[in-house]
């Protein structure tokens, strides 16, 4: 089939759809205007997709999300389901003549479950606001991705996220108990259970949670709680360069030590955070780490973290009170916004084994010398999950080589060291072209028939992950 073609056919199909979807939703569900239509196109990412959506569906209950499912499946119309939109990947992208199912207005907690320690919400729920709910019963939601008072569940779901907790809490896939969610034709399904064990048949949730919404669009979730800790300590210490602050938080995991977060920023992301907030830290050293331990023994625990740092760190200060401690991971959760006030942001998502941290970062720094491009590198420390940002001029039509190379210099370094392309983001469009190098091709070819098998006429979020 020539392109010509294939256009008239896909602008066909698009109108069929937009026909059955106007008679079967609700007004107020279906956008179509390209003005309204155009901020769909990309995410947080700025990745660009290569055209406008053909229009926007506004979900607000899992009916809605079934009937444009059913009809697009049938005409074969590809459909991009998309959150909050804070993705960093370019998982959300819309193309020209797919169609965005936006979850965000699906933002119910249906049930919150104190005794049982679960909630069950819909994807639209703000991360932030199931905290700040469960906050309410002595609760939390342990995943705390930096986004949290922007991103929403459906979207921690769809990329396995983690976030400044996860060292010690996991990741999104492992406070995920059940899904509720749509396949490629319309059919329902819910996966998982409201225990906390339970082994029966394969684990389709934790298959669905991390597919970016290939295999399926969550409508649903049944999420576990936790505790508050009864106590928190939090230090903040700053070093002579960026491998010995690296080098330090090696050292804390070798001490047998769990803190709740230990969080790694490098000079230049203190620089930009200085200039975006009029703080000071870059002044006290060329790297800052954040530690915070929690429950009945944190102090204990920071006081064994303050033995291990001491005699490596240029300067150290223990928060006198939740107030400081609030401030440094404040300070901690504006370094991406800091940077994107400096151009456009690729932001890589690289993880080690956390014996070799200090070797990625002294990798990164070559990198950075050899191509000459900028690096500003950020770190979920204590589980060796790195962010290196090349920051590029916002005005440019497209990335510069060099930044691509670098890119693909940083990816290669993860995998030699034994390491993943991603460790809380996911692939999206912007790391697809190196997938099969860290899968291997069987690998690679099986996680293909498993999409196929979910969606056999590839409409779920096409050119994303696998």
């Amino acid at each position: 089939m020539n392109t010509a073609t294939q256009s008239v056919e896909q602008a066909s199909a698009g109108a069929r759809l937009l026909g059955l979807l106007a008679q079967d939703l609700p007004p107020d569900r279906l956008t179509s205007d390209p003005l309204r239509t155009a901020p769909y196109a990309t995410d947080r990412s700025g990745a660009p997709s290569g055209g406008e959506p053909l229009a926007v569906v506004h979900a607000l209950r899992t009916d809605d999300v079934s009937t444009v499912l059913r009809h697009a499946n049938a005409l074969g119309v590809p459909v991009v389901p998309r959150g909050a939109g804070t993705g960093l990947s370019g998982g959300a992208t819309a193309g020209e003549s797919s169609l965005v199912l936006d979850l965000s207005r699906m933002n119910r907690i249906v049930e919150l479950a104190p005794d049982d320690q679960l909630a069950v919400v819909e994807p639209g729920v703000v991360t932030a606001d199931l905290d700040l709910a469960a906050a309410a019963h002595g609760l939390r939601y342990a995943p705390d991705p930096a986004s949290a008072a922007l991103s929403t569940i459906g979207g921690n779901i769809a990329t396995n996220a983690g976030g400044l907790r996860c060292a010690k809490y996991g990741v999104t896939r492992d406070s995920v108990l059940g899904l509720e969610a749509v396949l490629a034709d319309g059919t329902v399904v819910r996966t998982g259970r409201r225990t906390v064990k339970g082994v029966a048949g394969y684990d389709l949730t934790a298959l669905l949670t991390g597919s970016e919404g290939t295999l399926a669009v969550i409508t649903g979730a049944t999420v576990r709680l936790r505790p508050v800790p009864v106590a928190t300590a939090t230090l903040a210490a700053w070093f002579a360069t960026f491998a010995d602050a690296a080098d330090a938080a090696t050292a804390i995991t070798a001490a047998g030590i769990e803190p709740a977060l230990a969080e790694l920023l490098d000079g230049p992301v203190l620089d930009a955070i200085d200039a975006a907030e009029g703080t000071s830290l870059r002044r006290r050293g060329a790297a800052l780490l954040i530690v915070q331990c929690d429950g009945a023994g944190a102090r204990a625990e920071a006081e064994r973290v303050v033995a291990v740092l001491e005699e490596r760190a240029t300067s150290l200060t223990v928060a006198a009170d939740d107030t400081e401690a609030d401030a440094l991971l404040a300070a901690r959760r504006l370094a991406l916004p800091a940077l994107e006030r400096q151009g456009r942001p690729l932001i890589e998502d690289i993880a080690v084994p956390r014996s070799r941290l200090a070797e990625a970062v002294r990798g990164i720094a070559e990198i950075s010398a050899r191509r000459g491009v900028p690096v500003f590198t950020l770190a979920h420390a204590a589980d060796g999950n790195l962010h290196p940002i090349i920051v590029v001029d916002a005005s440019l039509p497209e990335l510069p080589e060099a930044a691509w190379e670098a890119a693909g210099d940083i990816f290669a370094l993860a995998l030699r060291l034994g390491g993943t392309l991603t460790g809380e983001h996911g692939v999206g469009t912007l790391k697809r072209q190196w997938i099969a190098e860290e899968l291997g091709a069987e690998n690679h070819a099986l996680q293909r028939r498993v999409k196929a098998a979910f969606d056999p006429r590839g409409i779920l979020n096409p050119g994303k992950a696998v």
